[in-house]
């Protein structure tokens, strides 16, 4: 075989894998169809499969652990942004809220926040984080929504307002009661 149909083959094939790979992926994660946005949008789609995987491992742990009802944060109070001036001292803080319903994750990363959720799916609950990122004046810049079987995670891009006076803590734990409802039944079910 020549050089040439050996090259031609090996496009064809490459070629091949790419629509596979395009089919496999939600149209969100690639923006354009040339190879390196599929190939970027592949692994996107792969780096958020695997946060999911790992939450939900976390999630079975805790559960044979038979944690707490009561979120619990993890990391001290740290302030987002006070004033301007603050923008670039901060390189990424994070804070989370887990409780046996949802996960919360908020974590500064430049002058945006980047707030995750992991949670099995209750309908109306996007239009409730939304609701209460609203109330808390931040806008939304990005929403991704990723599901696999009952677990969904609502991964947000939301801009801090200058006169932001609220804590990473307290952002996560304002979007976790926004499960509260959820909470309340899911104890009620394991205590029966």
């Amino acid at each position: 075989m020549s050089h040439i149909a050996v090259e031609r083959n090996r496009r064809r094939q490459m070629n091949e894998h790419l629509k596979i790979l395009r089919s496999l992926t939600p149209c969100f994660y690639i923006k354009r169809g040339d190879q390196a946005s599929i190939i970027g949008g592949v692994v996107e789609f792969i780096k958020e499969l695997h946060q999911v995987e790992q939450s939900l491992e976390a999630k079975k742990r805790r559960k044979s652990l038979r944690p707490s009802p009561v979120p619990s944060p993890r990391l001290p109070e740290t302030p987002l942004f006070l004033n301007n001036n603050n923008l670039n001292s901060f390189k990424e803080v994070g804070a989370c809220c887990n409780s046996p319903v949802a996960d919360v994750e908020a974590r500064i990363s430049g002058t945006n926040v980047i707030l995750r959720t992991v949670s099995r799916r209750i309908p109306g609950q996007i239009v409730r984080i939304i609701t209460v990122l609203e109330r808390l004046s931040f806008e939304i810049l990005h929403l991704n929504i990723s599901s696999m079987e009952d677990t969904v995670l609502y991964s947000f891009v939301v801009k801090i307002g200058l006169e932001c006076q609220l804590s990473v803590e307290d952002l996560a734990l304002e979007v976790q009661q926004s499960f509260r409802s959820e909470t309340a039944a899911y104890i009620k079910e394991i205590e029966n």
